[in-house]
């Protein structure tokens, strides 16, 4: 059974596989008006969420597809039912499951229990299809990742630790710039999955703990919240932890003059990144945000049509 729970699980070719399918999608939409139809999707959401669910929603439909979402009242993964009667209600009813939810454990167990594919639309370790949709748009904007120099600016949660596994299986240069105590030992997993990783693609993951420092020459500069989805009670705390670690106009240009600027949003404006720098002329964001679209394409089709995926 095929899943989408993290990249780690995709060999090299397999991911720009992904990216390739995503690229003809993007580029010929009716083409794979059809891909999909009469297939069934659900959506099962514990957290918020507006470009995920809108990209693997509308994604859907735009294939074919049926696309019922579940509100977190409406499930209440756990609580209301085991994760296991769920999984086996929907494997009877669905073809496959976005789940986005606060626990990975509950994704992981979710995937073993489902005789139907599941996608992770976020957990509190990792963001699969975001980062699938990010090298989509570096590539579009800059080339080959191997060529270039990617900074990550911020905290070492679920989008960092998805970009170090998506860079080092692609072979790509990231360099790490995080508050100590924030990221540093990033789970230790993550680290040794990537350092093995990329023994084999000769990637390079590194860190600098001084963002001015590892800004010089940069060709992409990301970042995201400082404070994500259950952590509000750290705000304030994390706050002055990463004052130091704000995208704005000294950081921006510290980077090369055709630099991108990524962030994954939703944005705190002021905190982790400047209103001057988020609508520059160096951001990708709405770019960004667009592919998510076509990279939530790229995986339904991927997961549900195999070897028939690409046209």
């Amino acid at each position: 059974m095929n899943h989408f729970i993290a990249l780690k699980y995709f060999s090299q070719g397999e991911i720009e596989k992904l990216i390739d399918l995503a690229i003809k999608i993007k580029s010929n939409r009716s083409l794979y008006r059809d891909s999909l139809k009469g297939k069934s999707i659900g959506l099962i959401f514990e957290k918020p969420s507006l470009r995920t669910k809108t990209a693997f929603y509308i994604g859907a439909v735009q294939l074919g597809a049926e696309a019922i979402y579940y509100t977190p009242q409406e499930i209440k993964i756990g609580e209301r039912e085991s994760v296991g009667d769920i999984a086996g209600t929907f494997s009877v009813y669905l073809d496959a499951v976005v789940l986005r939810t606060f626990s990975h454990d509950t994704i992981l167990e979710f995937a073993k229990l489902s005789k139907i594919p599941i996608v992770n639309a976020l957990s509190d370790f990792f963001h699969p299809s975001q980062v699938l949709a990010d090298i989509l748009t570096i590539k579009e904007a800059k080339g080959d990742i191997k060529k270039l120099k990617i900074v990550y600016a911020g905290d070492g949660n679920n989008v960092c630790n998805s970009l170090i596994h998506a860079f080092s299986i692609l072979g790509g240069n990231l360099t790490l710039s995080i508050p100590k105590g924030y990221g540093y030992g990033l789970k230790n997993k993550v680290l040794a999955e990537a350092k093995a990783q990329a023994e084999i693609s000769g990637a390079k993951i590194s860190f600098n703990p001084s963002l001015s420092e590892a800004a010089k020459g940069a060709d992409v500069l990301y970042t995201d919240v400082w404070t994500s989805m259950g952590k509000e009670s750290e705000r304030k705390k994390r706050k002055k932890a990463f004052k130091n670690f704000q995208i704005n106009d000294k950081i921006l240009k510290a980077a090369k003059s055709d630099c991108i600027v990524m962030h994954c949003l939703p944005a705190h404006r002021g905190e982790e990144i400047t209103d001057s720098v988020i609508d520059s002329k160096n951001s990708a964001v709405f770019k960004q945000a667009e592919n998510r679209l076509h990279a939530a394409k790229a995986i339904l089709v991927y997961l549900l049509k195999g070897n028939k995926a690409d046209k």
